[in-house]
């Protein structure tokens, strides 16, 4: 995992739990990755929306408040968006997308979960294929019976 993240931090999580360390903690650990913060960030965090039931509506003025906070993301020309929320990553990856197809974001930002940055980042490389006859080769031995 590489490349620029910035980090939104979830209403619940946040402000309402007041974690804020763990997951940039995790963020800092992971090789190659390097954070940069919105201006709005832990205790005075912008919330993306879902937290307010807005997933659910359809705005007819005004502007989104997940494109406002993208807005603030995009700003820092990240690779990644991150976050600790399914809810967030649901309104964040909606405005991500709705901007992609505008034209007014990369098509390689991409929003991700904490965990899933902390998977990628231990996955092993898959090795070759095995064999079609099976999974075993035949210099493998036969795996015997525990008794």
């Amino acid at each position: 995992v590489e490349g620029l993240i910035t980090y939104h931090d979830p209403c619940y999580l946040g402000r309402h739990n007041k974690i804020y360390t763990p997951p940039r903690e995790i963020i800092a650990n992971v090789p190659g990755l390097r954070n940069e913060e919105m201006h709005r960030h832990k205790e005075r965090g912008f919330c993306c929306g879902a937290g307010g039931a807005r997933m659910w509506m359809e705005e007819r003025i005004g502007k989104r408040i997940n494109n406002e906070r993208v807005d603030e993301a995009l700003s820092l020309n990240p690779d990644i968006i991150s976050t600790a929320c399914p809810f967030c990553l649901v309104m964040l990856t909606d405005s991500v997308n709705g901007k992609k197809n505008d034209g007014k974001a990369k098509e390689s930002i991409q929003v991700v979960d904490v965990s899933q940055l902390l998977l990628e980042s231990v996955k092993t490389p898959v090795d070759d294929e095995p064999p079609a006859g099976g999974t075993q080769t035949e210099s493998e031995p036969e795996p015997q019976p525990v008794k």
